[in-house]
This record gives structure tokens, sequence and C-alpha cells, in this order.
């Protein structure tokens, strides 16, 4: 690339970045809010929630991706008009197909990285993910760590505590065991931890009694200990993790296991999550096909720049849409597979062709008016009310 490719490439590129970082951030931070109050009263540690949410972060590149293109490429073509360097590039005889190369040497990176992280990195993530899952809702903690609630681990068996203290320790324990109907066990323990051993999975109570009452003649017995292990390895054997279709390997979608029992089931999900995964590299280039289209061309005025920035949006905000439309879609009528990829080839097609001038659509006069002077008040009202922060 020369020194122009090199100069148009770099600001795309440090859009981009910014974008997904800040974009990805966001999102992020919504899931790790969801993740907190399961981990957190789980006992696991920091280490453990860290790394749980951070393993849905290809999942989150691979969708904000070619968003974040989109904007960055947005942002540049818009910078560059706006700076009247674009008016200055055409008049200098830069074509729109000189002008697109670094952004299309960007855009083949994303469709590298959105083709990696789906077809790879993404299921394997989710899958990691699943298996830390379950491991946590396998662990009774789940169910007893809530101080001040009685919990019905299995039937007839109910655990209360007073308080949780670090390590995982709990305090003021009652266990009421009446899985017996001949005899009714009742645990009393000042503290208590779950301990994994070869043999099980031990509750082991420290500084308690266990009060025996037999059912039929109503006697009843109390037994001081200093330290009892209770056995709760029937509850904490996990159950057998059925890994979703968007939990698989791309091998196993493409050849499935005929004597998978999920296959019947979700059939119509296996095919949807494969072709997703072929096709999310297409959208990138579809994304940067878009911005390019609408903001390639040198503008003069700002009204025209307002108007293809708005047209920008719709018509990657309808795209986006009616891929995911069409996707659901895939999962009910095998006949909608082509689809998938047709929408964003056609864009790709149409917007690309629009890039380099072979296509010249023109919106009408009223809508480029209308859109242009909604994009001037907006703008407006943006300046004003920083201005009026600034002063403040």
């Amino acid at each position: 690339m020369g020194s122009l490719e090199r100069y148009i490439f770099r600001q795309a590129l440090v859009a981009f970045v910014a974008g997904l970082f800040i974009l990805t951030l966001v999102v992020w931070i919504t899931q790790v809010l969801r993740q907190l109050d399961l981990v957190t009263n789980s006992g696991q540690t920091i280490a453990l929630f860290f790394l749980m949410t951070s393993l849905g972060i290809p999942v989150l590149l691979a969708l904000i991706a070619p968003i974040a293109l989109f904007i960055a490429v947005m942002q540049t073509l818009n910078k560059l008009n706006g700076d009247s360097e674009l008016i200055v590039m055409a008049a200098a005889g830069v074509s729109p197909a000189r002008l697109a190369r670094p952004l299309l040497v960007l855009t083949a990176m994303v469709m590298v990285l959105v083709g990696s992280l789906s077809l790879w990195l993404t299921p394997s993530s989710i899958r990691h993910f699943r298996l830390l899952l379950t491991q946590v809702q396998a662990n009774l903690l789940t169910a007893i760590v809530r101080p001040g609630q009685f919990t019905q681990a299995d039937r007839g068996l109910t655990f209360h505590i007073r308080d949780r203290a670090p390590g995982g320790v709990l305090l003021g324990i009652v266990v009421s065991d009446t899985r017996d109907a001949a005899v009714h066990m009742t645990y009393v323990a000042e503290r208590g931890v779950i301990s994994e051993q070869r043999q099980g999975t031990f509750f082991v109570l420290e500084n308690g009694n266990l009060q025996r009452r037999e059912m039929k003649d109503g006697t009843t017995s109390i037994v001081v200990f200093e330290r009892y292990a209770f056995d709760l390895s029937q509850l904490t054997q996990a159950a057998e993790t059925i890994y979703r279709p968007s939990e698989r390997y791309t091998s196993e979608l493409m050849n499935p296991n005929p004597a998978d029992p999920m296959l019947e089931r979700w059939q119509g999900r296996f095919r949807q999550e494969l072709h997703d995964r072929f096709a999310a590299p297409l959208y990138p280039l579809a994304m940067m096909c878009i911005a390019f289209a609408m903001l390639g061309h040198a503008r003069t005025t700002r009204q025209s720049r307002g108007t293809a920035i708005a047209g920008a949006i719709a018509a990657m905000a309808a795209i986006r849409g009616l891929g995911f439309a069409v996707s659901g879609m895939v999962a009910a009528r095998p006949a909608a597979v082509p689809l998938v990829y047709l929408i964003p080839i056609a864009t790709i097609v149409l917007f690309g062709a629009i890039s380099l001038g072979w296509l010249r659509p023109r919106a009408p006069q009223a809508v480029s008016t209308y859109l242009g002077d909604l994009s001037d008040r907006i703008v407006q009202r943006f300046t004003e009310r920083f201005a009026a922060g600034g002063r403040a």
C-alpha cells in the first residue's frame, strides 16, 4: 500500500479497535452482572468468576466485529469528507477502487477474525463454559449458601444456615433428614465445610449434636459430637452434560453422530447453527460495502452527509435484522438455507456496484431533505448540550 492507503488504513484500524473494545466491554459487563450471583453464591473463587465471564468474549466479538467495522468505515469516510480530504482525493484522480483498497484489507482481516471465532474458538469457549457451569451447579453449595433460608436439596432433606464465612465455611447449620420414614434425623452444628474425598463428597460438621427420633414409638436420642461427616455423594453427582448445538464443534455439526439422542430433537437447530457459522464471515464485507456505498464519494454539504449516514444505518439494521430472521427460519425449513448466504452476498453485490459507480440510486428529494434536517438537528442538540455541560 502507498502512503495514501496506509493513512486511510491507519485511521480505520484505530477506529475499529476502539469501537470493538468499547462495544465488547459494555456488553461483557452486562454478562458479568448476570453471572455474578451464580458464581458468588456457589462459593467459587474470583479467578473462576473471571474465567467463566471471559469465556463469553469470543461470542461477543463474533457478533460485534461486523458492527464495529461498519462504524469504523463510516467514521473514517465521514471524517475524510468533513475535512475535505475526499474532495481533494477525487480532484487528484483517486478512484473509488483505490480509496476502498485499505478498507478492503481491514475488512479481510475482520473476516478472518470472525470466521476463526465462529468456526473454532466460539464453540470451544461455550463448551468450556458449559462444563464449568455444570460443575458449579452440581456443587451442593449452590443450594444452601443463601443464609436464613430453608432449602430442600432432596426429597426429605432440608438445609438451613445462618451465615457463610470466607473460605466456604458455613455457620449456624441445621440439617433435617426425613428420607427414612422410620427414623427422622436432625443435625445441628456451629460450623461446617464441604469436603471432597476419594470416597465421595462429605459435609463435615463441627461442634454440634445429632437428634435421632424413632417414629414408631416416638423415642428421641441425642448424640453430641465435635466432628461428624454427613455423606453428600448422592446429591453432588453431576448429571451428564448435554451440549446444545451452539456448543458443538463445527465438525460435529457437519457429521453428527447418528446415535446422538439430541440429533432428532435438535436437527433443525443443528442445521441453523452450522450455516450461521459459515455465513458469519460474509457480514463484515457486507457492512463495509454499505458504509462505502453511502459515504465513499465526496459530498459538499452537511445535508447530503446526514442523509447518507441515516441511510447507511437503516440499511445496515435492515440487512442484519433480515439475516437474523432468516436464521430462525432455517431451523424449521431446510429450503430457507440458501437465503442465509443470499442476503449478505446480495448486499455485497448491490452496494459494491453502488460503490464502484455502476449503480447510482437517488433518494426522493423530500426524503433527502427530511433526513438531512433531522441529522442537523440531532447534531446541533448534542453540540449545545455538550457546550452547556462544559460551561457548567
